[in-house]
């Protein structure tokens, strides 16, 4: 086997490998806040959203800002609706579209997360500034990619 094909050589494992290690971490801190993660990033930009909300504030939209489809953002919201954090509505222009804001229960959830990352940070004892650098070398790799992704080809059936 060549050392390229080596496990520990791949990007895609590290990144894997952190994301499921971050996702642990912060399981204990959400655990109290009754939330999971994947709920939780959806509270985040619906948070972000009740700050400073987008035109369009829909399932779409938030798919998009998570890089998730409409099969697993909607038991996520389904759940986030029934913990009554979330309100989904139907648009009266079309009814296909569904928007979203935040129930008072799930404004004030944001309150009780301001800790999280810090302590998070502080716990794994990463520096702010490598942490800061690690994010932006991320952003740089995951535009990288979908700038990629969306110039290439589609594969195109035989006829």
């Amino acid at each position: 086997m060549t050392v390229s094909l080596a496990l520990d050589n791949q990007l895609c494992f590290k990144l894997y490998a952190a994301s499921r290690a971050v996702t642990r971490a912060y399981k204990p801190m959400l655990d109290q806040l009754g939330l999971t993660y994947p709920q939780y990033l959806v509270m985040l930009v619906l948070w972000e959203w009740h700050a400073t909300a987008p035109a369009q504030p829909t399932v779409k939209a938030l798919g998009e800002r998570l890089m998730l489809d409409s099969g697993t953002l909607t038991p996520l919201l389904k759940r986030l609706e029934q913990l009554s954090l979330v309100k989904r509505q139907r648009s009266a222009k079309d009814e296909r579209e569904v928007h979203l804001s935040l129930s008072e229960t799930g404004v004030r959830l944001r309150d009780r997360t301001h800790g999280l990352k810090t302590r998070l940070l502080c716990d794994s004892g990463i520096d702010l500034n490598q942490a800061d650098a690690l994010r932006a070398g991320l952003d740089q790799l995951l535009r990288q990619i979908r700038e990629l992704s969306s110039s290439a080809p589609t594969a195109q059936a035989d006829h």
